[in-house]
């Protein structure tokens, strides 16, 4: 299960080096004012398993917003409002070998306060109590510590620019993982998962950590499309 040392050690390091405000993500954003944070009932039975490393998954917001411009319910990711976002944060999620536990007991939702602390790097409600209730409750008892061990982590990478690498010609699934690997020193392409949909457009980065959050090979469903994979990446205009 999870280790408090490990945490512990990741916020500490989070709080004395960071790469740089939000490092190379250069999508502007306004933090909410007032957070509604809704209630979330598991959709599957609870898994509890000991955890073996994790996922921090980064969804590409353009791929996403394209098909739900104009939905209130995705009004401040792809409305324009908050400002534009690039790589956003799906969520952390912990592993357990080929499995991963979930939906483990909770002891409350997250705050308002600790929800708007994560809405410029995950900009929903929704998606962040969900993502702490389905996955976050597996690793600490603390809605705060998760939603803070995540910033950590986002707040150590270099985000390559998305915008510029989407003209590259001949771009791949290998291309896109050598252009953030080049961004962030220590990681390997081995580490570096690229989703991509049906049609080959760039939907989510999968980065895969061992228990000590440290980069480490994915497993064959994360580091999904292989290098020689043709890719595309939907600027949003």
């Amino acid at each position: 299960m999870w280790r408090p040392r490990h945490l512990s050690t990741l916020v500490l390091a989070g709080t004395l080096c960071h790469a740089g405000p939000l490092a190379a993500q250069h999508y502007q954003c306004s933090p909410p004012r007032a957070v509604q944070v809704p209630q979330v009932r598991p959709d599957a039975p609870p898994r509890r398993l000991p955890v073996t490393g994790y996922t921090l998954a980064l969804s590409w917001s353009p791929e996403f917003c394209k098909p739900r411009k104009g939905q209130r319910r995705h009004a401040r990711q792809c409305g324009g409002q908050a400002g534009m976002f690039g790589l956003v944060v799906h969520g952390l999620w912990p592993a357990s070998g080929h499995s991963w536990p979930q939906w483990c007991p909770i002891s409350r939702a997250p705050l308002p306060r600790e929800v708007a602390a994560n809405m410029c790097i995950s900009p929903s409600a929704a998606l962040i109590a969900r993502q702490w209730a389905k996955h976050g409750a597996c690793m600490t008892r603390k809605p705060a510590t998760y939603l803070k061990v995540t910033r950590v982590l986002w707040e150590g990478l270099r985000i390559p620019d998305l915008d510029r690498i989407s003209r590259e010609d001949g771009l791949t699934a290998g291309t896109i993982r050598t252009r953030f690997v080049d961004a962030n020193p220590g990681w390997m392409r081995e580490a570096v998962g690229v989703k991509l949909n049906a049609r080959g457009w760039l939907e989510e980065l999968r980065l895969c950590y061992d228990k000590r959050f440290m980069p480490t090979e994915c497993n064959r469903s994360r580091f999904g499309a292989q290098d020689e994979a043709e890719a595309k990446i939907w600027r949003g205009l």
